[in-house]
């Protein structure tokens, strides 16, 4: 079994049998964030707090789209200006959601950020009152001012972890996820380590995520994170998330950039840009079992085969299903927040084979036929009447790309599939917005994909003969391209979906 989401469209990517992969032109690197310098009189603090709010790249006011929030301390660009980087970076990978970043711009950490005071450390112990002013006076405007949901994660390095840990026990509720990263535990005779032997309780019932940093073993029993570790292991509730690592070669300094990376993504274990199972749909026979495929980590995945939404209860899902006599199949992949669990459905109707159609004359083996239009449409246009710019044939010399335009056309592919095995066949399909895919003048499929989902599958059994088939691709967006390919009874165990050989597609001839 391969473990691999991507193995089952390697070769379709590579080989597809309408459209072979050609190398992508580079890009120009192009970062942009939204972002507004913003204050607010503190009345707690009994001063002006400056903040840096960055919103979602596609958020427009006016919008009821609302986000996460993740709160940045000693913001600026020391901590922020790698955070954004990291959170754009893992958001564009599909493993958290679009996020607001909010800067909380220091005046004097040693004060703001540390919970008692030290007669070494003159300002040192405002901690309490800073936790107060974000509790009771930011995070309320940052909800009131900006597209938030409510959900907030607490970000701080060195005092600043320091801070994030005493947060989460003083004020348990205010924050959804805890990024501590190499955290000031020895401060005060390790004051927060031994606050948290008392208080970890607290975090019962909270569902909450903490996500700590250290350096090598001498850098975790410096800065004492091992005795935090240790209190975590004894009196954390069993569901508070957490995980404690070690970051061995990382400076006190470089260890923000890992700890950022691997503690978004621990915030939000489970979330993927798509979830998918393949085939996606089909017909099957009432007494001819089908498998479904599942590639990804199953850990935290559940299918219900009635329709219904699964549940944390309902069964876990294993790399093949077995599907007997058609249903409504729905998997779900649960997360850390439950907003984003992903879940998708397919439907497997019993019918009896497909029969071909009736014996054919006049057609030529070596690819289907296909006519190629220009204009810019929105959806499928009325062709009839219209005289196509281009015709030709899909044998496999033909590539889309070199076509005249690289968007805003139109084709339709026309012809007759012979099918010399009987039994299922599984077609793949990874095309444009709105593109159709008919088999025996029946629609199977029509592609609703996007960046994280790229191609459809949809699986029939078939009797030996010639289909007619019939494809109306619609192509808007340069990265999308039109790819076709079908696993044969045979070759189904194989996972391995192959281009439709030139030999079996037929098309009149002139």
């Amino acid at each position: 079994m391969r473990n691999s989401r991507y193995f089952f469209f390697l070769l379709l990517i590579a080989l597809g049998s309408i459209a072979p992969a050609v190398q992508a032109q580079d890009t120009v690197l192009n970062l942009s964030f939204q972002s507004r310098l913003d204050s607010i009189r503190s009345t707690i603090l009994n001063q002006k707090r400056l903040i840096q709010v960055f919103t979602p790249s596609g958020y427009k006011a006016g919008s009821t789209d609302t986000y996460d929030v993740m709160y940045v301390l000693d913001g600026g660009n020391w901590n922020t200006g790698l955070i954004t980087r990291v959170q754009s970076f893992v958001q564009g990978e599909g493993y958290v959601p679009q996020t607001i970043i909010v800067s909380v711009l220091g005046i004097d950490r040693n004060k703001d950020l540390t919970p008692t005071h030290l007669e070494s450390w003159k300002t040192s112990g405002g901690g309490d009152n800073f936790l107060r002013f974000i509790k009771e006076e930011l995070i309320p405007y940052v909800n009131k001012t900006y597209p938030s949901n409510g959900d907030n994660t607490l970000w701080g390095h060195s005092l600043g972890g320091l801070f994030v840990t005493y947060a989460m026990l003083k004020e348990p509720a205010t924050f959804k996820s805890y990024i501590a990263v190499d955290p000031s535990m020895w401060w005060d005779k390790c004051y927060v380590p031994k606050m948290a032997a008392s208080r970890l309780g607290a975090l019962a019932g909270l569902n909450a995520t903490l996500y700590v940093s250290g350096r090598d073993e001498a850098g975790m029993k410096e800065m004492k994170v091992d005795t935090l570790d240790a209190v975590l292991k004894s009196h954390a509730p069993a569901d508070l998330h957490w995980k404690v690592v070690s970051y061995p070669g990382e400076s006190h300094s470089s260890v923000r950039l890992k700890t950022t990376y691997d503690g978004l993504r621990f915030n939000y274990t489970g979330l993927v840009g798509n979830i998918e199972f393949h085939p996606m749909n089909g017909l099957v026979l009432k007494d001819k079992p089908i498998k479904l495929w599942y590639f990804e980590d199953t850990t935290s995945v559940r299918y219900t085969l009635n329709g219904t939404m699964p549940t944390l209860t309902s069964a876990k899902i294993q790399p093949e299903l077995t599907l007997t006599g058609g249903g409504k199949v729905t998997y779900t992949r649960f997360t850390q927040r439950s907003r984003y669990n992903k879940s998708t459905t397919g439907i497997f109707t019993v019918t009896t084979p497909l029969r071909p159609a009736a014996k054919q004359k006049n057609l030529m083996p070596g690819g289907f036929r296909y006519s190629y239009y220009e204009g810019d449409w929105s959806t499928w246009p009325d062709l009839k009447g219209v005289k196509p710019t281009k015709t030709g044939i899909t044998d496999h010399n033909f590539n889309p790309d070199e076509l005249p335009r690289k968007k805003d056309y139109a084709i339709v592919v026309e012809g007759f599939l012979e099918t010399t095995e009987e039994g299922y066949h599984i077609f793949i399909m990874e095309a444009d917005k709105g593109t159709k895919f008919y088999l025996g003048n029946r629609l199977l499929m029509q592609w609703d994909g996007g960046y994280t989902r790229r191609a459809d599958s949809y699986i029939i059994p078939l009797s030996k003969g010639l289909y007619p088939i019939r494809i109306e691709y619609l192509h808007k967006k340069e990265d999308f391209k039109l790819r076709l390919a079908y696993l044969t009874p045979s070759r189904i165990d194989t996972k391995d979906p192959q281009p439709i050989p030139d030999a079996v597609q037929y098309r009149p001839a002139p």
